[in-house]
């Protein structure tokens, strides 16, 4: 039975209209998103479907292209659509973090940085630029690398922070393989970046781990006091 023959108060769209987007399962919301199914499928369960073979929303979010339209009945124009509303909210996190008050600790960041890194499928090497106020100046992606590795160089991130006048930052990078935890060359990038800046009179506030599910914090585990 399609969706549109569905009792009112079942249909996707008419509960978030009711209820708002936050009664909706993620299968629901999914079915909104995708507009419609495929014959034998309605949209919701498709969105169930895929949810169940990927794993979750999460590993749902995460899947390239390629990946995601080989699922039946998820094409292009899914994709994009998914992709689409990803990136809104993407956006409207960074919005409001620019926006926001001086950021004090790193919970202050980790939903915004865990939006923009956590599902990725190739390792990112992020920066969060603050003044002296820790208000953001910016926020940039400083590599991109292969799925467990972006080679960043300190002497670049030197001048970047010259360039904007920061006066502190929050480092971040992901890890695909969804270990959350920090990893020596972790430790040694971070030593050797908070060395480098130490020089110039910048602050490295933490460098955040993140996976699809975890973040771990340089600052909470004490390893930027101890490197």
């Amino acid at each position: 039975m399609a969706i549109k023959d569905w009792p009112a108060a079942e249909r996707p769209r008419e509960k978030l209209l009711r209820g708002g987007a936050s009664t909706l399962s993620d299968a629901e919301l999914l079915a909104i998103i995708f507009g419609h199914g495929i014959a034998g499928r309605d949209a919701v369960a498709l969105g169930r479907g895929a949810l169940a073979a990927s794993g979750g929303i999460a590993r749902l979010v995460a899947l390239d292209r390629s990946r995601f339209t080989g699922y039946a009945g998820l094409g292009d124009a899914k994709y994009a659509s998914l992709q689409a509303g990803i990136e809104i909210g993407r956006r409207v996190l960074r919005d409001e973090m620019e926006r926001s008050a001086p950021i004090t600790d790193a919970a202050q960041a980790r939903n915004f940085l865990a939006a923009e890194l956590g599902n990725r499928d190739r390792e990112a090497f992020c920066a969060v630029f603050l003044d002296t106020r820790h208000r953001v100046i910016s926020f940039e992606i400083l590599a991109l690398g292969t799925i467990d590795s972006a080679t960043v160089h300190p002497r670049e991130v030197v001048k970047r922070v010259l360039e904007i006048n920061a006066a502190a930052v929050i480092f971040a990078h992901n890890h695909p393989s969804g270990v959350c935890e920090p990893s020596a060359a972790d430790r040694d990038l971070t030593r050797r970046l908070s060395a480098a800046l130490t020089l110039i009179d910048v602050r490295v506030l933490d460098h955040l781990v993140i996976t699809a599910g975890e973040i771990a914090s340089f600052a909470d585990l004490g390893l930027l006091a101890a490197d």
